[in-house]
């Protein structure tokens, strides 16, 4: 059985204030054990005596379990999904937070890769990961060259 057959949708769980602060505890424990260690593997285990085995866990799948207990401790949304997952382009251009006609533009212009299926246009997930991350590195490059002209221009605040 594959790990995605297993997926299924759930409820954001909501965690009252003890909970969230638990939730913070451990982020912080987790990311302290980290920065700590250089190991292959770390190793979880129950100090109440029983025969539960010890399960060992990549240094990698921690962090991110990690960031999922801090994202959860602010009461933030996680969602986990393949790279390889589809979009339309009404769904890419909300993940982007922009709007479908400028998608249109920017998959035209070759910016974003898709493909076709019938007449309508499926983005990959990675592609849009990437396409996000080099957006955003353009605008905080336009950002700053824009805050370097008003320092220039002695137009600071």
């Amino acid at each position: 059985m594959l790990i995605e057959d297993r997926l299924q949708e759930r409820e954001r769980p909501m965690l009252d204030r003890d909970q969230a602060e638990m939730a913070r505890a451990a982020q912080q424990c987790i990311v302290a054990a980290l920065d700590h260690s250089r190991a292959a593997s770390i190793t979880l285990f129950t100090d109440a005596g029983d025969s539960r085995p010890e399960v060992q866990i990549p240094p990698q799948a921690l962090r991110f379990i990690g960031d999922v207990l801090g994202a959860m401790s602010e009461g933030r949304s996680v969602v986990i999904m393949r790279d390889d997952q589809e979009f339309g382009t009404v769904a890419a251009a909300n993940f982007l937070n922009v709007s479908r006609p400028f998608l249109v533009k920017e998959i035209e212009h070759g910016k974003i890769p898709y493909r076709k299926v019938g007449t309508h246009r499926r983005i990959a997930f990675r592609d849009l990961v990437a396409y996000e991350r080099t957006m955003r590195a353009s605008q905080a490059q336009g950002l700053s060259a824009l805050a370097e002209s008003n320092r220039e221009l002695g137009l600071e605040y």
